[in-house]
């Protein structure tokens, strides 16, 4: 009886053994997963950090523990708050906006056992992906019914920096609106900032007040689509579906869906086949999308929408595809062929019928 009890104390202890050792071997199960979210707005702005959250909401639906910050600036602020998340038991974080980049790389090669997802960069390390959606699809979809909208030919963008991810959105943007409309012009104004609404209704009505007869937007709040209503005009907006913010001006939205890209990687992760990778998907991914058209579009708008998007998803129409011209009208995409992803990721320069306001 003492040998059996004995015997029964040794496989318990080897038991206890394996079980400690599967519990510090760093494996991430369902049960420590704890996913963190750095956001550069407010999850109730109604759009770019809203959309954002839509993800993190997403993974909770599943029962996914998760931790987020907001209104983290995009400077030494980021890192305090990835060490924060990280000292709060986070293994799985998100940093949701373009300059957390280089404070997003220093975490991950500071935690090589923690996974870290940067949005906006095609960066990439042994524990450190990226991820973005192609939003210019969707703008491409937008500028159609900009473009139908129009009397004026004159189509107001208010965008917050010059950079590749806004100017290939403008030229998406400017090639949907001229593929109904070949009259159609594209007047950007810049507000240097991606958050700052008192500035984006100020550019809203200075482009308003030059005759443009539509309002878009590369912007996270929806003050410029507030003026647009405020002064009789029509709107466009981004990110999420914001038909209540204007409801007399609201005619779409170029809608983001980060749950599709969110959600896939924790399910990596936790079936132990993740790998680092640059995701970059759009329409046919659903990663990005165009919120339904209200009763303010033009009566053709929905049939030459669903067209577009049929073809773009089949692969049958390529948005960039030449002959494209530049704003001096210099030939840059001859009529041969269509630009690469790596093209259109690096795009700096602007299409014939964009004019820069400012």
């Amino acid at each position: 009886m003492k040998k059996i009890y004995q015997g029964i104390l040794i496989l318990l202890s080897i038991a206890v053994f394996f079980s400690c050792k599967k519990q510090d071997d760093g494996k991430i199960t369902k049960d420590n997963l704890k996913v963190g979210f750095i956001y550069i707005g407010s999850i109730n702005d109604e759009g770019y950090t809203t959309s954002q959250n839509l993800g993190r909401v997403a993974l909770e639906s599943k029962g996914i523990r998760t931790m987020y910050m907001e209104n983290v600036a995009e400077n030494e602020e980021c890192e305090k708050a990835l060490e924060y998340l990280i000292s709060n038991g986070c293994n799985v974080i998100y940093a949701t906006s373009y300059g957390y980049k280089d404070y997003v790389i220093k975490a991950a090669q500071k935690y090589p056992k923690i996974y870290f997802s940067h949005c906006s960069s095609n960066i990439t390390g042994p524990n450190l992906s990226s991820y973005f959606g192609k939003m210019y699809e969707a703008r491409y979809l937008s500028g159609i019914a900009a473009g139908l909208k129009t009397k004026t030919n004159k189509i107001g963008y208010v965008a917050a920096f010059p950079l590749p991810e806004v100017i290939r959105g403008i030229n998406s943007f400017t090639l949907g609106a001229q593929s109904v409309n070949p009259e159609a012009t594209i007047h950007v104004i810049w507000t240097h900032s991606w958050d700052n609404p008192p500035a984006e209704r100020n550019a809203a009505l200075q482009v308003i007040e030059a005759s443009c007869d539509v309002i878009a937007q590369h912007q996270d709040s929806t003050a410029a689509q507030m003026a647009a209503q405020e002064k009789g005009v029509f709107c466009i907006g981004y990110n999420t579906a914001t038909p209540n913010a204007a409801p007399l001006a609201y005619l779409t939205a170029p809608v983001f869906h980060w749950a599709t890209y969110i959600t896939n990687n924790v399910e990596r992760i936790l079936k132990g086949n993740w790998e680092a990778r640059f995701y970059w998907g759009g329409l046919k991914e659903k990663m990005v999308d165009l919120d339904k058209l209200t009763s303010r579009n033009d009566p053709n708008a929905a049939i030459l929408i669903d067209k577009a998007r049929t073809q773009i998803e089949e692969g049958k129409l390529a948005i960039f595809q030449g002959p494209l011209y530049d704003t001096g009208k210099n030939l840059v995409i001859p009529k041969d062929r269509s630009m690469s992803d790596e093209e259109i990721w690096n795009m700096d320069w602007f299409l014939n019928g964009v004019f820069q306001v400012n």
